[in-house]
């Protein structure tokens, strides 16, 4: 026999919210979709149903999404993050676009990832860094906050495990994904009256093209730096570049996974705070909280040794 509604909720928490909503009729922005995460990610939420308008930042990247899209609800928009004008454009594109219906998600993936020791990391890359990751990451959501509240809707912000644990030699990266995970949080809290949910997406390792860059900039950067300053750090640094790149070729997860997990929080009827993708995101997120500091730098000095 089955059990009434009202004790089935009480046997199961939350039972009654689980059915997910519909993509179906419903509009998202997702920056940084040139590739990487972001590419995998607008066009798995466009084959899930929703319409996606997809941030990129030049025309050759806007055709090849474009014909990647398999149902004609991809829209690729041209927008840099950094550039005030461009997220202006961008915002009144999409809202000339979707209308009073609004807008129902904003994916903030756009960035990028400086990665060198602190003593190397120069003003400008640092700029760079922030202006990217955080200040950008904020005029977007700024610019659309309008539309999403006809909505109700949701914005996800995607960081990493470093928004958790600072990892040599990603110190930049780091502080940027710590800042995130400080606007996402506040944002909740702000916006939460007036209906819009705020969601944190942390993925792990992933093989995607953004670690070769990273590699390869990063030992660009490193050739920039006197002799003596970058004999310091040559080894463990070098090493380091190496560990990460096998660590994310071996992954078991995916950038479908990633995909998935952003799918579940635009589609929540009460999404989580943050959603965690990948054993080693996990782990990391459990040892900044159960760890001193004391600890955690002897966890971690294998690293710079």
């Amino acid at each position: 026999m089955t059990a009434p509604a009202s004790r089935r909720s009480r046997l199961v928490p939350n039972a009654q919210y689980r059915a997910a909503l519909s993509p179906r009729g419903r509009s998202v922005l997702v920056t940084g979709a040139s590739s990487g995460l972001g590419r995998v990610c607008a066009l798995q939420l466009e084959e899930a149903g929703f319409r996606v308008f997809a941030g990129v930042r030049k025309e050759a990247d806007a055709r090849a999404l474009a014909e990647a899209g398999a149902h004609g609800r991809l829209v690729p928009v041209l927008v840099d993050v950094t550039d005030e004008k461009s997220v202006a454009a961008a915002a009144e594109r999409i809202s000339a676009e979707v209308g009073e219906d609004g807008l129902w998600g904003l994916v903030n993936n756009a960035g990028i990832c400086v990665s060198a020791p602190l003593e190397c990391v120069s003003p400008q890359r640092l700029r760079e860094q922030l202006d990217t990751n955080v200040v950008g990451q904020l005029a977007v959501t700024q610019a659309f906050l309008p539309l999403l509240r006809r909505t109700r809707g949701r914005v996800v912000n995607v960081t990493s495990g470093l928004g958790s644990v600072a990892i040599p030699f990603l110190g930049a990266y780091a502080a940027a994904q710590f800042a995130k995970e400080a606007l996402t949080d506040v944002l909740r809290r702000e916006l939460a009256p007036q209906g819009v949910d705020v969601a944190l997406v942390q993925p792990g390792a992933i093989m995607t093209p953004i670690w070769g860059k990273v590699s390869d900039v990063a030992r660009a950067a490193m050739d920039g730096v006197p002799e003596q300053l970058a004999e310091l750090y040559r080894i463990p640094f070098n090493r380091f570049l190496y560990q990460n790149e096998r660590q994310a070729r071996e992954s078991p997860t995916r950038p479908e996974d990633f995909a998935e997990t952003v799918r579940q929080a635009l589609t929540a009827r009460r999404p989580r705070t943050r959603y965690r993708v990948g054993p080693d995101a996990r782990k990391v997120s459990v040892l900044a909280r159960v760890l001193p500091d004391t600890a955690l730098d002897r966890y971690l000095r294998p690293i710079t040794e």
